[in-house]
């Protein structure tokens, strides 16, 4: 296990030095895993929606058949009917419980909904925040290199012009020239 260990450690400060060096792929990583949270975040969001319509119609059908139930028993206690208002009195109370529940239900989904949504719009402003940074990466980086190039290319015009100004340079450019054509006589004479 040493070796894989090392082999591991090595690996992860490569890729950390790499990551040093290059500032925008970093970036760029914490982007994707912000979008990748965010999308995962409005699947959770969608999902809660759904379960709380949900939850909303077993409430409603819940408080309907607690209204039925409810004129069921007063019909029954009117015409005297002790056998029936009676456990049609147990029916709807057992309904008040499970509307009750599902209240409850409904009220710890919208709490995560809220919780939910707050999550997305924290990972939405980082992420903005990430892209504004990684923007100003490349930025700096086009801004270093076209620095860069300025510099190199002034340098290679500025020794250029210095060259064709220099009189010793002209003196031996000439000198060097003629040594030339002379060669080239020698040789075509020959």
């Amino acid at each position: 296990m040493g070796l894989f260990d090392d082999l591991g450690r090595f690996l992860e400060t490569r890729i950390d030095e790499f990551l040093k060096n290059n500032p925008h792929l970093e970036l760029q990583a914490l982007e994707e895993k912000l979008y990748e949270q965010e999308q995962e975040t409005r699947r959770l969001l969608a999902d809660l929606r759904l379960r709380e319509k949900t939850v909303e119609a077993e409430i409603l059908t819940t408080a309907q058949e607690i209204q039925r139930w409810h004129v069921r028993i007063e019909k029954a206690r009117s015409a005297g009917r002790l056998d029936l208002s009676e456990p049609a009195e147990a029916h709807e109370a057992s309904l008040l419980r499970e509307g009750n529940q599902k209240w409850g239900q409904m009220q710890v989904l919208k709490e995560r909904i809220q919780q939910t949504e707050e999550l997305q719009r924290k990972i939405q402003i980082r992420r903005q925040e990430v892209q504004a940074e990684i923007k100003q990466v490349k930025a700096a980086q086009a801004a270093q290199a076209e620095k860069r190039w300025a510099v190199d290319g002034w340098n290679q015009s500025f020794s250029s012009a210095d060259k064709a100004t220099d009189p010793l340079e002209q003196r031996f450019q000439q000198w060097e020239t003629q040594e030339e054509l002379n060669e080239m006589k020698r040789n075509m004479g020959r």
